[in-house]
This record gives structure tokens, C-alpha cells and sequence, in this order.
């Protein structure tokens, strides 16, 4: 392992003790050691092509204009990445919903753009998370196969 030196604002490194707290790291270079880890990735999840799941989650006003129905024909638009959504009605305007993506990263990210880029939709956060292509045969019971990563 190497080490390394970095200079850091004071602010910032308080910010990065009391997440270092909050999630029970041990020390200082664990938290940012995790950081960079959870940075490298989503580096690696910007390719295009990379082959990712996702959590769509955004809040939207069901009483905008035709919205409901936009975002459902945007969701039918594209559904050869949807696994699954779920809705929630938080109070009489307010809903929910939490979309469940499979397929290439940027393909993913273009729909979700679709989707939150609505009149109405209040809040939303895309979480990619990649997966890998190895594809290693394995058996189950009497059969063997392999899974491409997506």
C-alpha cells in the first residue's frame, strides 16, 4: 500500500471526521480511502457502454398537467431497461417512485434525464451501480450456465 500526503481545508476536513464518526469508520484514511473507492467507480460507470443496475427515485406533483401520464409513456418508451417501479402516494399532491434500471450506463442515464426533466418532478437521484461481464459458467443442480452481466 502506498502512502500519500494531501493538504485539506480545515472545513472540509471537519466534514470528513464527522462522516468518518457517523459511519464508524476506524480511522481518516479508511473514510477517504471509501470515498475515492465509491468516486473510482462511478468513474468507471460514466462509459456508455458499461452494463449497470439502477435506483431511479423521484418525487413529482401528480396534479401537473398530464405528468403522470408523461412519465408513464416515458417509462413504456424505454422498457427494456425497467426491472420494476413502485409508487407511493405521500399526501395529496406528492408521490413517489422508485424505478429499478438494468442495461448500459448511458442508456440509463438518458432515460432518467427523460423522466426527472419533467414539469413537476420535485426531486430525483440516480443511483448506477456497475456490473461486471464475467460470465463464469456455474451449476445449479443438474444444469450449468453463465450470466453475460446483463
Amino acid at each position: 500500500m502506498e502512502r500519500i500526503t494531501i493538504t485539506i481545508d480545515d472545513e472540509l476536513l471537519a466534514s470528513i471526521d464527522a462522516l468518518a464518526a457517523q459511519r464508524g469508520y476506524a480511522s481518516r484514511s479508511e473514510a477517504i480511502r471509501d470515498m475515492l473507492r465509491d468516486a473510482a467507480k462511478h468513474e468507471h460507470v460514466t462509459d456508455g457502454d458499461a452494463p449497470c443496475v439502477a435506483s431511479l427515485t423521484y418525487v413529482y406533483d401528480h396534479s401537473v398537467r398530464e405528468l403522470p401520464q408523461r412519465l408513464v409513456d416515458a417509462q413504456h418508451a424505454h422498457h427494456d431497461l425497467g426491472i420494476a417501479t413502485t409508487h407511493v402516494h405521500f399526501d395529496h399532491d406528492n408521490c413517489l417512485e422508485v424505478a429499478l434500471l438494468r442495461g448500459p450506463a448511458a442508456a440509463i442515464q438518458r432515460h432518467a434525464d427523460t423522466l426527472t426533466a419533467q414539469r413537476g418532478v420535485r426531486y430525483a437521484h440516480l443511483h448506477l451501480i456497475p456490473l461486471t461481464r464475467e460470465g463464469q459458467p456455474h451449476t445449479h443442480g443438474d444444469h450449468t450456465h453463465s450470466h453475460d452481466g446483463l
